[in-house]
């Protein structure tokens, strides 16, 4: 199947229900109605509320495979649709599990490269009404990912997606996802991801503190490590 984007969406940070509370957050997202110029920070009207974990050049635009929402509207009992998870793009034919590390793909006039999985946390849980749901998410592995913009240029709901190069095939999404939530002392694993140039800096970082970690003292370190990526 060829790949396309089902959705694009944008929007800005507004209060957000979070423990009797609010936190700002730009979570809930709406489809735009038509084409979009995309640039090295993200799509033109979309915002982060928190520039600490989200947004930047490494994670100019969040994506979401549309495959996904029926399984989740099932286990919710309510509609899920585009955009459900906060997404830039909602996505058919890019799945965890075939998009690797590195991808470049031509979407519109723009040209994107695929940096590290989506980190499920507490905001997307918030907006779903279910405390649990950002680790639902992990442990199904359906997190999504994020795309750096190699080359700015206009995308809109309906553009095919083309794979133009994979340089690192085998490390996919799923294969980050099983070293980042699950097998934490896999150094074999994490030296691969390691040599993919495009991987992010934020997530380089966190293999190569846990890898050091590893490498030092395994009995000391591995209650920090765990700490780092929960």
């Amino acid at each position: 199947m060829t790949a396309r984007l089902v959705s694009l969406n944008v929007g800005q940070p507004a209060p957000l229900a979070f423990r009797g509370g609010t936190v700002p957050s730009a979570i809930c997202k709406q489809p735009a109605a038509g084409p979009l110029p995309l640039g090295p920070l993200g799509l033109a009207g979309d915002a982060q509320a928190d520039l600490h974990v989200h947004g930047g050049p490494d994670k100019a635009v969040c994506v979401y495979p549309t495959e996904h929402l029926a399984y989740w509207s099932e286990r919710l009992g309510r509609p899920f649709a585009p955009a459900a998870f906060g997404e830039n793009f909602s996505v058919a034919g890019l799945l965890e599990s075939e998009v690797c590390l590195g991808d470049v793909y031509r979407v519109g006039t723009a040209l994107v490269q695929v940096t590290q999985p989506r980190q499920p946390c507490y905001k997307l849980a918030a907006r779903q009404g279910a405390p649990a749901f950002a680790l639902w998410v992990q442990e199904a592995g359906w997190t999504g990912f994020y795309f750096r913009c190699l080359a700015p240029g206009a995308v809109q709901a309906g553009d095919a997606i083309s794979l133009v190069e994979r340089p690192a095939p085998g490390c996919t999404i799923a294969e980050a996802n099983r070293l980042l939530h699950h097998d934490k002392r896999d150094r074999a694993g994490m030296e691969r991801l390691l040599a993919v140039a495009a991987l992010s800096a934020s997530l380089r970082r966190t293999f190569e503190e846990r890898l050091a970690g590893v490498l030092d003292d395994p009995a000391i370190r591995l209650e920090g490590l765990r700490a780092q990526v929960s």
